[in-house]
């Protein structure tokens, strides 16, 4: 799957391909001209409670993930509208977290690996 990773307030380039913002609140400081995205999939980030929970703490990544994985599991239907579009073109996946390994994006990408 031609899935890429990206902070939304890196500067756009032509080989984002399609840019999808997968978070579920829109990032601070960022107009939606610059951000320049495609799509934004609210529905795919994790919900507001566990988002919350998780809050950027790197100890509890792995029951994050797990919870999330659930959530996603539950909503195959925006889950599907990436899988479609990364087969027909490359899909970076934006986030807006200042942590580069441990986000909702890094998982996200990790689950369609895995589901694939």
């Amino acid at each position: 799957m031609p899935f890429r990773l990206k902070r939304v307030y890196d500067p756009p380039s032509p080989r984002d391909g399609m840019r999808v913002l997968v978070d579920r609140l829109w990032p601070r400081g960022l107009s939606k001209a610059e951000a320049r995205l495609d799509l934004w999939l609210r529905d795919v980030a994790p919900s507001d409670a566990l988002r919350k929970r998780f809050h950027h703490n790197p100890p509890e990544w792995k029951s994050f993930k797990a919870a999330y994985f659930r959530e996603l599991q539950r909503n195959q239907e925006t889950v599907e509208q990436l899988r479609r579009a990364g087969r027909r073109r490359v899909v970076t996946l934006l986030y807006a977290a200042r942590d580069q390994t441990n986000n909702n994006a890094v998982a996200l990408l990790e689950y369609l690996v895995d589901q694939a």
